[in-house]
């Protein structure tokens, strides 16, 4: 059997078993929130993406190890 139908059928079944109506409202959230456009930006939300694009574009940026270093420098000193 195809893994996807079976994982469906598994699903289906473990749902319709269910009595705790605390993880069916869970699955409803899930369910609803994965229909909705989870990605929608305003304007400044856009304006800031692009900002940040810009400043990668100039190297204006620090890498990960560099800011773990830092991070660790400032911690002991408090």
């Amino acid at each position: 059997m195809d893994s996807n139908i079976q994982l469906k059928n598994n699903l289906i079944s473990r749902i319709k078993s269910s009595k705790d109506i605390n993880f069916l409202r869970a699955l409803q959230t899930l369910f609803d929130s994965s229909e909705q456009s989870l990605y929608e930006l305003n304007e400044q939300q856009k304006k800031s993406i692009e900002a940040g694009r810009e400043d990668i574009k100039k190297g204006n940026f620090k890498e990960h190890s560099q800011v773990m270093s830092e991070m660790s420098e400032w911690l002991k000193k408090k």
